[in-house]
């Protein structure tokens, strides 16, 4: 009978738990199956709030799946029942700025119709993940984009001119590893290309405005995917400027309500530029790209982007340089892991655990390290924005030594004129958003 000890970090005489293995084979069968329960909500058919003489009336979301009515599978982790709610009726119309009201829903107008395959059907996750990506891509109409949404942030994102196959490729790519498992959110019809893209991975969601011909069918293969048809994702055009009530909850019960943030750059000319090189043509174009993705990001965080896709995306540090510093080991090691994937169909992870014991293995490893070594982990040439000031230099010269050529940043800091500096003195441009993009 073996001794299971749960305080595996030194606490061993704390407790040891003797378990038979029957029992334990149990506790885990039982551990899976909670992945797959329903939680029943108990959460009211409507929700209004009033604001002063305003008021907001929301409907609770329901679907008919499988002969059954259902809401969300459950919340953030499946002990918390949760409920969808969609603005049926009411506006606001403080404070002079254009809110949006009723018939905008995206996520939140989900039908049984749109919920091509409902999978294990959608939990809060899935759909805050589409929902971030609605948010980002709000701001990337121009061209097709493709965001892969993991843990509500991105962790690969692209536009390209050359379709959204192009671009979905490009966003997978940027991230391979944290890929896995992720939400495919997209803002032109899903093609068959792409649908090969999805088949070769494995997702847990593809989100598109709608899909060619043959290509759903080539989707429920995998019968566990959660396939929406969202025709919202197609006009985000018409969200650009306006904003919703953002609504914060606090532990103690609380609330804060807040506008939500509303993306002041939409062309080049709205940066302002502060340096004595101004950004080239593409290199603009990869800033504004990357605010644009900034929008859905949780702060502090940085974006390095190249050619219309992102290279790392630091998120979630307590200090900017120290998340500068994290974007550039991602960088490198997802580059490394990419070389390693692509030409000998293993992973970085497994590639080294094979190098430890086998020379050949070894020395293929050290010709991957090197070659992201010369190509400085992608970054070279790359631009990169923060959603917050450089407090100090050290974040700007820690993003120039990555290879760094061009920088965005909300400006603001008391040392603005120490972070111009340094970009000056590297021959970097460095242009001013004028506003802080902090997600929270």
């Amino acid at each position: 009978m073996p001794a299971l000890n749960i305080f595996p970090y030194g606490l061993a005489d704390a407790l040891v738990l003797e378990m038979p293995e029957t029992t334990w084979r149990t506790s885990v069968s039982d551990l899976k199956s909670m992945y797959s329960a329903i939680q029943k909500d108990a959460f009211p058919d409507t929700m209004t709030i009033q604001l002063g003489d305003e008021k907001l009336v929301y409907e609770k979301r329901v679907w008919t799946l499988d002969g059954e009515q259902k809401g969300l599978r459950y919340g953030e982790n499946p002990d918390q029942p949760a409920a969808l709610y969609a603005l049926k009726e009411g506006a606001l119309t403080c404070g002079g700025l254009s809110w949006r009201g009723p018939g905008n829903g995206v996520v939140s107008a989900l039908t049984e119709a749109q919920m091509v395959q409902a999978g294990k059907h959608p939990g809060k996750t899935n759909l805050t993940d589409i929902d971030n990506g609605v948010n980002i891509l709000q701001y990337l109409t121009e061209r097709p984009a493709a965001l892969i949404m993991k843990h509500n942030n991105p962790c690969g994102a692209a536009w390209t001119r050359d379709g959204v196959a192009a671009a979905l490729t490009r966003a997978y790519w940027c991230d391979r590893i944290a890929a896995f498992g992720g939400a495919v959110v997209v803002n032109r019809p899903f093609t068959r290309e792409a649908a090969e893209i999805v088949a070769a991975s494995y997702f847990e969601v593809v989100a598109a405005p709608a899909f060619e011909e043959g290509v759903i069918t080539a989707l429920k293969s995998r019968k566990n995917l959660r396939i929406m048809e969202l025709p919202g994702l197609g006009r985000l055009e018409e969200f650009t400027r306006s904003a919703f009530l953002d609504i914060k909850s606090l532990a103690d019960g609380g609330v804060i309500v807040q506008k939500s943030f509303v993306n002041r750059i939409l062309t080049d000319e709205d940066f302002s530029p502060v340096t004595a090189r101004r950004p080239g043509r593409e290199e603009m174009a990869d800033l504004r790209f990357a605010w644009a993705v900034e929008a859905g990001v949780t702060s502090n965080s940085v974006i390095f982007a190249r050619d219309g896709a992102t290279l790392a995306i630091g998120t979630g540090e307590q200090d900017r340089v120290g998340c500068v510093e994290l974007a550039v080991h991602k960088a490198h090691t997802k580059y490394a892991d990419a070389l390693a994937f692509r030409k000998y169909n293993l992973s970085l992870y497994e590639l080294k655990q094979k190098a430890v014991r086998d020379p050949v293995f070894q020395e293929t490893l050290d010709h991957v390290n090197s070659r992201t070594q010369q190509a400085r982990g992608g970054l070279a040439g790359s631009a990169l924005v923060s959603d917050g000031f450089f407090p100090f230099r050290d974040g700007v010269d820690v993003a120039i030594a990555a290879g760094v050529t061009a920088i965005a940043q909300p400006g603001g800091s008391l040392r603005d004129a120490e972070v111009v500096a340094a970009c000056d003195e590297a021959g970097v441009a460095m242009v001013f958003t004028g506003q802080r993009s902090f997600k929270h």
